[in-house]
């Protein structure tokens, strides 16, 4: 799929569908957000730990709002711990990791600090440092790049076991 793009530059909506391939993520809906800094996705059962010296973070993604049949298993290095502003103004303390996403038929790594949004819309909030000199956002259109059903989202999933 040839990506939508102005000046080299992905053109997306406000919210998108994307992949995080070193996560076995095949789709995740993303809300596109320029007044975050950082990205951050829906983990739980966030638990860090050593391996041959190093610190890593295993965690569970249940990347599919409202289904909680699907999980996703990860574990990843630690690259940085750091304290996040929510917008009501709460700090949390939360652990960073780094992954590809794939979204536009393009690929680059990203930061992800790793927060239960169970309560939010989105699984997954893309900021401004992900999106950073490689992305236009559109406030007035949804799913620019590419619009999945639920359906067909679920199936992406089915398709990897």
């Amino acid at each position: 799929m040839k990506a939508k793009t102005i000046h080299n530059k992905l053109v997306l909506g406000r919210s998108e569908w994307c992949e995080l391939h070193d996560l076995k993520i095949p789709a995740i809906r993303a809300k596109i957000d320029t007044g975050a800094k950082t990205s951050a996705i829906h983990a739980e059962n966030i638990k860090p730990l050593k391996r041959n010296g190093q610190e890593y973070v295993a965690f569970d993604v249940y990347p599919l709002q409202a289904n909680d049949k699907i999980v996703i298993s990860c574990c990843k290095p630690i690259i940085d711990e750091r304290y996040i502003m929510s917008s009501n103004g709460h700090k949390e303390r939360r652990w960073v990791i780094e992954t590809r996403l794939s979204l536009g038929g393009e690929q680059w790594p990203i930061e992800l600090t790793l927060s239960n949004r169970d309560p939010l819309k989105f699984r997954l909030l893309l900021g401004r440092e992900a999106l950073s000199q490689r992305a236009l956002v559109d406030p007035g259109i949804a799913y620019h790049q590419l619009k999945l059903s639920p359906l067909a989202a679920k199936k992406l999933y089915r398709k990897q076991r």
